[in-house]
């Protein structure tokens, strides 16, 4: 046949010596890749885990990382206003309208925020405040909690906004991008430290110091294009900037949760399609994937809690709890705070404990949640009303139990429920908390998939709601009808397993 040839003897010899070698090849292949597989599926398997940091030599510590930015010139890189802003800014949304397919929302997930810079008093003043005082008082709240520990706690403002004016060599996120003319923005970042003025202020001068700042940020052209609906503000702990908060109830808040009680957040200031829940600062250090196989041997706990056992609001709770589980077997309630000496005491009982209580406080959140993701214990949440850190992107039943207040007071029905599930199921959920520990974990620089950057991925998903509530403001007769919001609230209910 034309054009068709033939394999010498000699060729085909060294073809199926090839063929050979190949199949050897392969089926050795196989054979490892079938043992991997089955490695991978034994519960005992001490495989290395993720990196919980993409980058090593990132510090978790507030105090490491506010002496290393606060030694660091940070020089300005935000532009002011244009004269006619809402013009410019039309002209910014046409072109990206026309140009960009994926517009209103985040060019491939990249949110362009503006920060303000505010006058020193506002944001360095009050971080050297707290730097230069931190190790020279012993200042408690009236509970005996440390103020400075309580800062830490709720220091989310500090770390946004260090990540935000940092260097764009020294930053690892792609979520966010900060942008230095107004014109350009999606959103307006309000870098004003209201935790640390509410704790180391002096009552008059705290509040003098709030009017200051209301009166600054709404004097902005932007502000008062928007009426601050696209305008981020840090008020992360409940006491802070409330005595001007009904003149910033449009703008996005970042909170610890949202309490259903009045206590804390008047009716209508707070809800989800506005507002962020941001996850508190852990208290404790991380125990990782390593970590959380040396210590399995030694959780001989079955259910830990340490904190106070008396609270108001929905924290009521904590003593009905501890009358039903104060004699129970393999059980430890202690009365702690926030201390060196509360938070060695805590991490210790954690480490040793399967699961970890998470009661309601005086509102619905607790910081101990945090504490037992990152040192691997299960936390068992009671707190019907409480909303959850980025729970439009994580799922926390991978990681945690829910139980109803009705159940969980209910005579031996929690130990009950505790003890039923099986040592499967447990490997299963301690391996994911090593997993979804780094959602919990602030640090310098902000790492991907991080507390920072989650924050700004779930704010984009709320830019284009943000931007129709805008354009309706600004069309829409003064007083002619009200702009509604929503506020989609479902109370916790038990799931068994």
């Amino acid at each position: 046949m034309a054009g068709k040839q033939f394999p010498s003897p000699a060729h085909s010899r060294s073809a199926s010596a090839s063929s050979r070698r190949l199949l050897a090849a392969v089926a050795a292949s196989l054979i490892l890749l079938t043992a991997s597989y089955f490695l991978l599926l034994s519960p005992s398997s001490h495989r290395s885990a993720p990196a919980i940091l993409a980058n090593p030599s990132a510090t978790t510590s507030f105090l490491a990382s506010l002496d290393r930015f606060l030694s660091d010139p940070h020089p300005s890189a935000s532009a002011a206003a244009p004269v006619e802003l809402d013009a410019a800014i039309r002209v910014q949304e046409d072109a990206r309208l026309y140009g960009d397919p994926t517009w209103p929302a985040p060019a491939a997930g990249l949110l362009r925020v503006y920060v303000y810079e505010m006058p020193s008093k506002f944001t360095y003043d009050l971080l050297r405040l707290f730097r230069d005082s931190y190790r020279d008082t012993d200042n408690l709240t009236s509970n005996g909690s440390p103020v400075h520990r309580l800062i830490e706690q709720h220091s989310i403002d500090y770390w946004l906004w260090a990540d935000l004016i940092a260097l764009d060599s020294q930053r690892l996120l792609k979520s966010v991008i900060r942008v230095q003319q107004q014109e350009e923005a999606d959103i307006f970042y309000v870098p004003f430290f209201t935790t640390i003025s509410y704790f180391l202020l002096e009552k008059q001068e705290c509040k003098a110091l709030y009017r200051e700042a209301l009166k600054w940020v709404t004097d902005q052209p932007a502000w008062q294009r928007s009426e601050g609906r696209d305008h981020v503000i840090p008020v992360h702990h409940p006491w802070s900037f409330k005595s001007v908060r009904r003149s910033v109830k449009k703008a996005i808040w970042l909170l610890p949760d949202m309490d259903s009680t009045g206590n804390w957040y008047k009716p209508g200031q707070v809800y989800l399609e506005k507002d962020v829940i941001l996850p508190y600062v852990p208290n404790v250090d991380l125990c990782d994937h390593k970590c959380v196989l040396e210590t399995q041997s030694k959780r001989s706990i079955l259910l830990f809690f340490r904190g106070r056992l008396k609270r108001n609001a929905g924290g009521k709770i904590r003593s009905k709890l501890v009358e039903e589980l104060k004699s129970a077997k393999d059980i430890v309630i202690e009365e702690g705070s926030t201390g060196a000496q509360g938070k060695a005491a805590a991490q210790d009982g954690m480490r040793k404990s399967f699961f970890c209580l998470s009661p309601a406080g005086d509102t619905p959140s607790s910081a101990r949640l945090f504490d037992a993701i990152v040192t691997g214990c299960i936390p068992v949440i009671i707190s019907d009303e409480l909303e959850l850190p980025f729970e439009g992107i994580l799922d926390y039943r991978e990681i945690a139990l829910f139980v109803s207040a009705s159940d969980a007071v209910q005579p031996g029905w929690l130990l009950k429920y505790l003890r039923g599930i099986n040592a499967k199921r447990i490997r299963e959920i301690q391996s994911n908390l090593v997993k979804y520990s780094r959602h919990f974990l602030y640090s310098s620089p902000a790492q991907p998939l991080g507390p920072e950057d989650l924050t700004w991925r779930m704010i984009a998903g709320k830019l284009v709601n943000i931007k129709l509530q805008i354009r309706r403001s600004q069309r829409l007769v003064k007083e002619s009808r009200s702009i509604c919001t929503c506020e989609c609230r479902v109370g916790n209910t038990t799931r068994m397993l």
